[in-house]
């Protein structure tokens, strides 16, 4: 057997995204199961066979020769025309049928119709993205309009959510992308946006002072359960 077919094999059996680490993780245990197996054979007074050469090479095999390996195998998918290729996402890589048989593949789900995000929806995703984990506040003197029903919207589709509170007056809670978010932008990490590192580092305007404590907690409470505030003697 060779490395690619093996990976191959894993990705194919796995219902979720494998990183090239567990990957790797599974094909050295692999090797160490057959070798616990000889061993006890031989402990038994049997005289097993050594292992294949193919097997005991892949002993310590590295993340680095597992994309190595997924890079052969998307090679030969794209040189024969297959309609899938191996795609990495935020939690690892999976195989995804290539774009140009988008609209085959669509007519195996009837009911799902592709939705749109509205443009100060993608204003406001895209400012949580870049900056997360963010404050309404700080949104909101970005945007320079109130973003509540945005903010709601982005929650129910599960693309952001609550990822605790600000260590500020009236604890704000701190937005954050999901990794439905990656998934669905096909990136790894933030990192991957377009001039990640620049935009990051441009000062946004400050928040007003005023606590937005109320209106955030109507918020949390469709998208998550907070622990009450405790009340000021």
């Amino acid at each position: 057997m060779e490395l690619p077919s093996i990976v191959e094999a894993l990705l194919t059996s796995s219902n979720e995204p494998l990183p090239a680490e567990e990957i790797a993780r599974l094909v050295r245990a692999r090797v160490a199961e057959a070798e616990d197996s000889r061993a006890r054979k031989i402990e038994d007074g049997e005289t097993p066979p050594e292992l294949p050469e193919w097997l005991a090479a892949l002993s310590a095999v590295s993340s680095e020769q597992i994309i190595a390996a997924i890079a052969k195998l998307n090679h030969d998918y794209e040189t024969s025309g297959r309609a899938f290729s191996l795609v990495e996402r935020a939690k690892g890589w999976k195989l995804f049928t290539r774009p140009s048989y988008g609209e085959f593949v669509r007519h195996l789900f009837p009911g799902r119709k592709p939705e749109r995000l509205s443009g100060p929806a993608m204003e406001t995703l895209a400012i949580i993205a870049y900056r997360q984990p963010i404050t309404k506040g700080a949104i909101e003197a970005v945007r320079g309009v109130a973003c509540d029903g945005m903010l709601q919207k982005l929650l129910d589709r599960e693309l952001v959510r609550i990822g605790g509170r600000a260590e500020l007056p009236g604890r704000p809670l701190l937005y954050e992308t999901t990794e439905l978010f990656y998934e669905h932008f096909g990136i790894r990490s933030i990192d991957d946006l377009p001039n990640s590192t620049e935009l990051r580092r441009v000062k946004l305007p400050e928040a007003p002072a005023e606590s937005t404590a109320a209106a955030e907690s109507q918020l949390a409470l469709s998208a998550t359960d907070s622990k009450p505030e405790e009340n000021a003697e």
